[in-house]
């Protein structure tokens, strides 16, 4: 089942503004490497699941068996940026979304965060 944050089966894009990047999008500015892992797909999704919430003001709000959403956050001021991941069992990759949902510039927080997000998997054992 598709859930509604997902359209044809892929996360959603990114907005005009620069404070967002999907792997699942097609332009350059946005795009980012999906997280890759080896082995089974349950485990690597448990595994990513972990590491989200072991990220710093981050809470999940929603979880399903191949996809995942949670908050992030900021320290400052509570703005709140979305993480999303969707994962794709066949291809062996966790697709993930990071967006601001307010203001223009992210100063580079949610590419960050999805590097942060891929060295906890490394450090776990997922990776390709």
């Amino acid at each position: 089942m598709e859930s509604v944050r997902t359209v044809d089966g892929k996360l959603r894009g990114c907005p005009s503004s620069p404070n967002c990047v999907c792997s699942d999008s097609d332009g350059a500015s946005h795009s980012i490497e999906p997280l890759r892992f080896q082995g089974d797909a349950e485990a690597a999704w448990a595994a990513a699941q972990r590491a989200v919430l072991s990220m710093p003001r981050t809470r999940i709000v929603l979880s399903e068996p191949d996809y995942l959403h949670a908050e992030s956050r900021s320290a400052l001021l509570g703005f709140v940026d979305d993480l999303e991941l969707r994962l794709d069992a066949a291809e062996r990759l966790i697709a993930v979304r990071s967006a601001s949902r307010l203001g223009w510039s992210d100063m580079g927080v949610n590419r960050r965060r999805v590097e942060t997000l891929r060295t906890k998997l490394e450090a776990d054992g997922f990776s390709p």
